[in-house]
């Protein structure tokens, strides 16, 4: 038979154990393990030659490792200790020598059904660990990866990140979405920033952030934001969309209102979020490329004596206009200059206060605001600056709605 003469040249190369010489046929067959088929194999050949069954060496491939699968799983075990999680997936690092004797016979014999030594230590280890822990291993949604590296004896673990999914408002001027590292030093320190590397004290992701990691003993907390406001504007009304990133937690199992409610206490009267379910990566991605409208409460400053005409007419001309706009100056040193085009799909006066005029502004994903009102030395047209031929300026800026990527127009 092929098969058997196949066996034979492999066995010619060297003392090789059940396992590497099943693995070698692992793709033949099913329900069996490649030790079976690797000790079938075998003593196929001895009753074929009529010669005594003796068992292999020491293994020229792999050293024997299958026999310390019960070791390795240990280890695994002992690594992971005071980790929550219930599925796992185990991965291996061959040493190159290793992988180089495997791949020699595949490729001199010209084999076309091996499996790679990674993937059966893999899943030996993996069921080993299993049976010990009674968790559950997993491939595709592993909440922590266990890497064998067989070269220098160790368990690396990883842990994957949690990730849910909230809105937050933002009830305090001068604080930025996200951390900023210090300009002049890059995060360094230095006497600019007070050597705390950082351009200011405070984010929301901080703010969110060092509750969530504390609650859940994690490395990190990254804030995934559905766009992002002025550092000098509110977020008020329903709250922006965003989604934590939860790095590398050590505890998974936490009630979102008990995060929740000790965020807003923490961060009480600055940040304010409420959480409404689990998430995923992939939604991280849904929600930054989501471009949704956004809603603006503003107050303007306009020189000079106008008529009350003279403001409605404005108004009308920007309401579903489509605004020219050139990056804005003050972010031309960190943006690329370039024209985009966006649509006001609303606009009106609600009211004044100190003789200024209070207006709400729906307008398209990436509209910028200030500059529609002051129309930013001409780079924005139209403009209420522009229509109405006198200056005017945003003095305070309130975001009051952002549409979800999970909400209907």
């Amino acid at each position: 038979m092929v098969i058997l003469e196949e066996a034979e040249k492999i066995l010619s190369y060297g003392e090789t154990c059940d396992h590497c010489l099943g693995r070698f046929f692992g793709k033949r067959s099913f329900g069996l393990t490649n030790e079976e088929r690797g000790r079938a194999l075998r003593i196929s050949l001895f009753l074929r030659d009529h010669l005594p069954y003796r068992p292999p060496g020491q293994c020229w491939i792999c050293g024997d490792l299958f026999s310390r699968v019960d070791e390795w799983a240990d280890r695994v075990i002992e690594a992971t200790r005071g980790i929550e999680f219930e599925r796992f997936v185990i991965g291996t690092r061959v040493p190159p020598l290793m992988a180089e004797s495997e791949e020699i016979v595949w490729s001199d014999l010209s084999l076309a059904h091996a499996e790679p030594l990674k993937s059966e230590m893999n899943r030996e280890v993996g069921k080993a660990v299993a049976k010990k822990t009674r968790k559950t291993a997993d491939p595709k949604q592993p909440e922590v990866v266990a890497i064998l590296n067989l070269a220098e004896e160790f368990v690396e673990v990883q842990v994957n990140p949690l990730f849910f999914y909230g809105r937050y408002r933002k009830l305090e001027r001068g604080i930025p979405q996200t951390h900023w590292h210090c300009r002049a030093c890059q995060g360094k320190g230095c006497e600019a920033c007070n050597f705390t590397g950082k351009q200011y004290q405070d984010s929301v992701e901080e703010l969110i952030g060092r509750p969530v990691t504390r609650l859940f003993l994690a490395e990190n907390a990254i804030l995934h934001g559905s766009g992002r406001e002025d550092i000098d504007a509110l977020m008020v009304g329903t709250g922006r969309p965003f989604v934590m990133e939860v790095v590398s937690p050590r505890v998974r199992v936490r009630d979102l209102a008990e995060v929740e409610d000790a965020v807003n206490r923490e961060a009480e009267g600055r940040v304010s979020v409420t959480l409404e379910r689990w998430s995923t990566r992939e939604e991280v991605e849904i929600i930054k490329s989501t471009k949704g409208y956004k809603k603006y409460r503003i107050l303007v400053e306009i020189d000079g004596s106008y008529s009350q005409e003279e403001l409605q007419s404005a108004i009308r001309a920007l309401k579903g206009a489509k605004i020219s706009q050139r990056t804005p100056i003050r972010v031309a040193h960190r943006r690329a200059d370039r024209v985009r085009e966006r649509q006001v799909l609303d606009i009106s006066i609600t009211g004044e206060e100190n003789s200024m005029v209070i207006l709400e502004v729906t307008g398209e994903a990436g509209l910028y605001i200030k500059e529609l009102i002051s129309g930013d030395q001409g780079r924005t047209e139209p403009s209420l600056s522009g229509l109405l031929g006198r200056s005017a300026r945003v003095c305070s800026l309130d975001v009051v709605q952002v549409q979800g990527h999970n909400e209907g127009e």
